[in-house]
């Protein structure tokens, strides 16, 4: 393999010396870290071993944010730390990484890992399958990803170590990969969404070497398990950079293998629309601290989709909306689960929301007060609301729906069903009223009365 062969020419053969940083010339502070992370890091320095925070944690605070959580690097062995902390649990495959509990917070902590070798089991496409090889903290920094990502915290005499130039790059505001970008991007093609993520999240910009294999090498994101690229799309897009990141997945193209009916979708104006508010109102929900479900997400992202599918059944092969809409949807979700996993605890309230897109075009009393009481009403109607703002259904509907939670008296169903009609099918079509079965009474046969007459025995 070509690849195989430039990655053997470039290892690196002599020792690099590393810039320490003293805490007087840096901003970050011990105090800054959390209760579990300090007690993690002290007892492992107390044991007798190194220990420091590194990762995002050190570089979201160089950058002046707050990081989600600390990672710890360490040159204790997993079965070590496992004796140094009861509360100890070692998970992974590929690479073994130690869990350590302090009440609901958990701490990953990771022994160095060893130079990349030869002797590394890769698949085909370079991606490494096998990684249990430990090693120092210089080639623990040489085997992170990008360069802000390999700053050390050393909580013996609270410096920052940097083997890579990584505080460089920090003031220069850009990322930028460790050794040659298209060998990195082959060892783990989602390094590829951690950079459009990372520089998302900082605002900085990626450096033209570590961007320019990206669009070339996109398509081994089909290489990464459905369930991992499951999680890293959450991550890219139900968060506050949701809409930054993706128009960094499109500039790179990168969506079109991660959801390619969502990106074909976005050539429509009216559907990018509909998906950058989505995104727009995930980031304000998190901004105000509401909560938020990847079911909403998945549902706005594949919607353009499934609403397209379903205007195709019901109008031009006449199907019955209710029966068109969850064939469009069984089609999208089906086309979807092939590049990404989707738990069902996620689909299945993905699909009831879509479900219920035609039920709030019946407005009836019973009808509308039966709806309201749905366990998925709240998402649905956000969903709705979605949909009005960007025309696709009346915006009238939306407000019906609004005034009928708020129990305002509603105007005559029949004044709003003329104006929606107007819409000359922009919304979607309700299902037509059931027959009701007659109650009570002995079946009609050949010679009985009509319901309500007297009876031949009267």
């Amino acid at each position: 393999m070509n690849w195989l062969k430039a990655f053997r020419s470039k290892k690196r053969s002599k020792k690099v010396e590393p810039q320490r940083i003293p805490r007087a010339e840096h901003i970050v502070s011990r105090t800054q870290f959390t209760q579990g992370t300090l007690r993690t890091l002290y007892g492992l320095k107390d044991a007798g071993f190194e220990a420091y925070v590194v990762g995002g944690g050190v570089r979201d605070l160089l950058a002046g944010g707050t990081p989600k959580d600390f990672d710890i690097a360490t040159n204790a062995h997993p079965d070590e730390i496992r004796q140094v902390f009861r509360n100890c649990r070692l998970v992974g495959r590929r690479f073994m990484i130690a869990h350590v509990r302090w009440g609901r917070e958990i701490l990953e902590v990771t022994t160095f890992r060893g130079a990349i070798t030869d002797s590394h089991e890769r698949d085909d496409t370079g991606r490494i399958l096998s990684d249990n090889e430990y090693g120092t903290l210089e080639t623990d920094a040489f085997r992170r990803d990008f360069t802000v990502n390999a700053l050390y915290y050393d909580i013996r005499d609270f410096s920052i170590v940097d083997y890579v130039g990584g505080l460089e790059d920090m003031q220069k505001k850009v990322i930028r990969l460790i050794g040659d970008p298209e060998l990195r991007y082959r060892e783990d093609p989602v390094r590829m969404l951690r950079a459009v993520r990372i520089a998302s999240k900082l605002g900085f910009s990626i450096e033209a070497k570590t961007a320019a294999p990206i669009p070339v090498l996109a398509s081994l994101l089909r290489e990464i398990p459905p369930a991992r690229l499951f999680d890293e799309i959450v991550k890219l897009l139900q968060s506050r950079d949701g809409l930054a990141n993706l128009e960094g997945l499109r500039h790179y193209g990168l969506l079109k293998h991660l959801l390619p009916m969502t990106d074909r979708a976005m050539a429509d104006a009216r559907s990018m629309e509909f998906i950058r508010l989505a995104l727009t109102n995930t980031a304000d929900r998190l901004g105000n601290e509401q909560t938020v479900s990847p079911a909403f997400l998945y549902a706005a992202l594949l919607w353009p989709a499934v609403d397209q599918g379903y205007r195709k059944l019901s109008a031009r092969e006449g199907h019955h909306p209710n029966v068109a809409l969850n064939q469009a949807a069984e089609a999208v979700l089906a086309q979807a689960l092939a590049h990404v996993s989707i738990p069902k605890r996620f689909s299945l309230p993905m699909r009831e929301i879509w479900q219920l897109q035609p039920r709030f075009e019946q407005r009836s009393g019973a009808r509308a007060k039966r709806l309201m009481t749905h366990p998925r009403f709240r998402a649905a109607y956000d969903f709705l609301l979605l949909r009005a703002s960007v025309g696709e259904v009346p915006q009238a509907l939306a407000d019906w729906w609004t005034k009928a939670q708020d129990g305002v008296t509603l105007p005559p169903v029949t004044a709003l069903d003329v104006e929606i009609e107007a819409t000359d099918g922009e919304s979607l079509p309700a299902a037509p009223k059931k027959k009701r079965r007659r109650r009570g009474g002995r079946r009609r046969g050949a010679g009985s009365a009509p319901a309500g007459g007297p009876s031949s025995g009267e």
